[in-house]
Parts: C-alpha cells; structure tokens; sequence
C-alpha cells in the first residue's frame, strides 16, 4: 500500500451533482455506488458523497493568517506543479475560489500554497502544497 491512505465520508444534497464536481473538475475516478452514496479516488484517498441534504449545512470561518478559513474541511497536499495544475484547471473552468490561490511564507521555512473551493453542497476543500516536502509537519514557532 505504501503510504497510507485516507477515508472521508460527507453528505451532500444530490449525488449528480457531486458527481459532476468530483469527477469532471476534480478529475477522480467512481468507485463503488448506489443511489444513497458515491466514492470517489481523490488522489489515491477514498472519499464518500452520502446523500443526506438535511446534513448539509455551512460551517463557521475563523480568521486564519489573514483569510476567513471554513472551519469544517477537507482536501490534500499535492506536489507543487500538481497544486498549480488544479488551481489552474479550476480558474479555467470557470469555479468560484473561497479563498484564492496564494503562497504562504514565501521564502521562509515552510512556504506553501493554498486554496480553497466548495462542493455544490458546500463542503469546503483546501488543496495546499509545500516548497519542501519536510516541512509539512515542522513546527516553526
């Protein structure tokens, strides 16, 4: 298996359109479904699109190095060209950022880019990559 992958199971309020957002911006492949749920290969992550409307609601932001950052997301950590690659994809296609693609601590231990984008049933996700890949874990305080 290598390194070890993620399970994240979320509600949305209609799995066609989740589908269309997971697979024809994100680029994920299906995997298992029915009519009540739907995985999705999010770079080798195994995500979940339930199909429960009453559970989608909107988070809090909380003010985050100068950005109001929803509370409740999720996402991964691409390498950099792939970041770039997908911020570019979603600008193309037209997909509205909640916070816009931006690099954090430039030239400083811990440079990273970061962005954030929601679902059509509002769950936010951060797509973040690091100039150094030991960095993601070092505390720099």
């Amino acid at each position: 298996m290598g390194v070890p992958r993620f399970h994240l199971a979320f509600p949305v309020n209609d799995l066609e359109r989740a589908k269309d957002f997971y697979v024809g911006i994100l680029g994920c492949s299906i995997g298992r479904h029915s009519d009540k749920w739907m995985d999705f290969d999010l770079y080798g992550h195994q995500i979940v699109a339930h199909l429960a409307p009453e559970d989608c609601v909107t988070t809090r932001k909380y003010e985050v190095d100068g950005d109001f950052v929803p509370s409740r997301h999720f996402g991964v950590i691409l390498m950099w060209n792939k970041w770039e690659q997908l911020s570019n994809i979603i600008k193309q296609k037209g997909i509205s950022f909640l916070i816009e693609p931006r690099i954090r601590f430039k030239g400083r231990p811990g440079e990273q880019g970061t962005f954030f984008i929601s679902d059509p049933s509002g769950n936010a996700l951060e797509f973040k990559t690091f100039r150094n890949d030991d960095d993601i874990f070092k505390n720099f305080n």
